[in-house]
């Protein structure tokens, strides 16, 4: 459909205009989301695969320790406990177990 415009006794000949863009679809929290989503996982994964060493983690990750405390405050990161890290079943303790460390049993004595 074109548009006819009388302008004095001249005709100008104009086009419709466009439909308006329809609106980006809603995501998630967005790039800076995204992002800070990304740190806060990077951080827990290194601080479980380090033994829950803060100092360690830090330096893997190519950070001053203070700032990772300072990351991990802001991103509500939790220190796992190496109990937890270091059984595998979550952190309950075996059937019939008291959670208790074993010793290796003591040698036989000598003749």
């Amino acid at each position: 459909m074109r548009l006819l415009l009388r302008m004095g006794t001249q005709f100008a000949v104009r086009a419709p205009l466009p439909p308006p863009a329809p609106e980006p679809p809603k995501q998630g929290p967005g790039f800076h989301g995204a992002v800070t989503e990304f740190k806060r996982r990077l951080i827990e994964a290194t601080l479980f695969q380090l033994g829950g060493n803060r100092t360690r983690t830090a330096r893997a990750l190519g950070l001053q320790r203070t700032y990772l405390l300072r990351l991990m405050r802001e991103f509500g990161v939790n220190v796992p406990h190496r109990e937890t890290m270091s059984r595998p079943n979550g952190g309950a303790p075996a059937p019939g177990g008291d959670g208790a460390p074993r010793r290796p049993p003591s040698p036989p004595p000598a003749r």
